[in-house]
């Protein structure tokens, strides 16, 4: 468990100090708003398939149905730069599944893979477009070869956000009290169904259905922290505020904690978290007057 003292001072270092801080343990960066944001990402995303495209060779990505404000730009450039996806292979992160481990209806707001049909794939020209056979979304019947198919060839880019609990992709920590996992176990955890935890049941209750808990998806299927930080570049945003501030914390300043999975962000060879400003601050680095009985700073 996290020390609340450690904590503390954690969320007390206020936004403007995050980039700079010297006990920081990931490259981190802070953006203005979720416009900016998006444009910085689809902008890498596509500046690193143009290098594939230079040197002749392959390319394979997994990315997420999350953030979304970077699948416009991105179409944009793809079509007015003229960027063939032709030689793109993309890997789905993630996906929701009803409580039989089912997948969701196809107009469930939380079906991935209806959005990213409709969201990145569709606005972008056919003749640009990844081929429909290099575009693998997750479900309970192919997960063994998703995972075979990431294992066999290196993955060059993962692209995503962090969840409350500093979950990435579905890789949440594990609440319960009677199948607890060690760091190593994380580290080795891979393609999964999986009961969704009740703090991320809750939080997307709050986010997307004025709390109606009910209508949250309580399972899902995910690629493992083990398949996305295997790539040869790994990059997370976040423009959702209040529901990741902790876990940004948490992960430029905790070592390695199986309670906050993006830790081991840490641990990678060319990783880099970004946030918007609102994501980037915390309500205790504002209120340095706040007192919490037992924690002495």
């Amino acid at each position: 468990m996290i020390n609340k003292r450690d904590l503390y001072k954690w969320c007390s270092v206020p936004a403007k100090d995050l980039e700079g801080h010297p006990e920081r343990k990931v490259p981190f960066r802070m953006v203005e708003d979720s416009m900016t944001m998006g444009e910085l990402m689809a902008r890498e995303f596509a500046d690193d398939i143009k290098k594939s495209l230079e040197e002749g060779r392959p390319y394979r990505a997994i990315v997420p149905c999350g953030p979304k404000c970077w699948y416009e730009p991105f179409a944009n450039m793809i079509n007015t730069e003229n960027i063939s996806l032709r030689h793109v292979e993309i890997f789905h992160m993630d996906e929701c599944l009803d409580w039989q481990g089912q997948l969701l209806a196809e107009n469930d707001p939380y079906n991935f893979k209806t959005f990213m049909l409709r969201y990145f794939y569709g606005p972008i020209r056919p003749e640009l477009g990844v081929l429909p056979e290099n575009r693998h979304f997750l479900c309970p019947a192919n997960m063994e070869e998703i995972r075979g198919m990431i294992a066999e060839k290196p993955i060059d880019y993962t692209l995503g956000g962090w969840g409350q609990d500093g979950h990435i992709a579905y890789n949440q920590s594990r609440r319960t009290l009677y199948s607890g996992i060690t760091l190593e176990e994380l580290r080795e955890a891979s393609v999964r169904i999986q009961e969704n935890n009740p703090d991320t049941i809750i939080a997307l209750g709050q986010r997307s259905f004025g709390a109606a808990y009910q209508f949250v998806p309580p399972m899902s299927i995910t690629l493992g922290i083990k398949e996305c930080l295997s790539a040869k570049k790994v990059r997370v945003f976040s423009d959702t505020g209040s529901w990741k501030q902790t876990a940004l914390r948490v992960a430029l300043f905790s070592a390695p904690d199986a309670e906050y999975p993006m830790t081991l962000l840490q641990e990678h060879p060319d990783a880099v978290i970004t946030a918007t400003r609102e994501t980037a601050e915390h309500p205790v680095s504002e209120h340095p007057e706040w007192e919490f009985k037992g924690i002495q700073v």
